[in-house]
């Protein structure tokens, strides 16, 4: 009876470890599963901040190019009205010279005419 009894409590023994391991086994996959299936939640996350992160690049090199052309373009723009003014200050320089000549001229014209007409003849009174 005392055989039976330790034999009976080996047998629960052992299937109490048998079970105890199962579930050790299960609780291990079970973490494995949960583990896999965060780190796959997080490399979603990862993988898309790495695809936002290299279009935010592109669209700054996009951008940087554009910012260049456009300062060349402004330059170029700053360029041509400076030019404009400077064409535009020299035609009112000629402008000015070509009134200044004109006055000399009709001054000349008078004296010309003075002197071609003679000494203006004294009035009698």
């Amino acid at each position: 009876m005392l055989s039976r009894l330790l034999k009976e409590h080996q047998a629960k023994q052992n299937e109490r470890k048998e079970q105890q391991e199962r579930r050790r086994r299960e609780a291990i996959a079970a973490a494995t599963c949960l583990t896999e299936a965060l780190v796959d939640h997080l490399n979603v996350g990862v993988a898309q901040a790495y695809v936002n992160q290299r279009k935010l690049d592109h669209e700054v090199k996009t951008l940087q190019v554009q910012a260049s052309q456009f300062a060349k373009q402004t330059a170029q723009w700053i360029n041509m009205v400076e030019n404009f003014n400077q064409a535009l200050k020299e035609i009112g320089d000629v402008e000015n010279w070509a009134r200044s000549i004109e006055m000399d001229m009709r001054t000349i014209a008078t004296a010309l005419e003075y002197v071609h007409k003679g000494p203006a003849q004294p009035t009698s009174s």
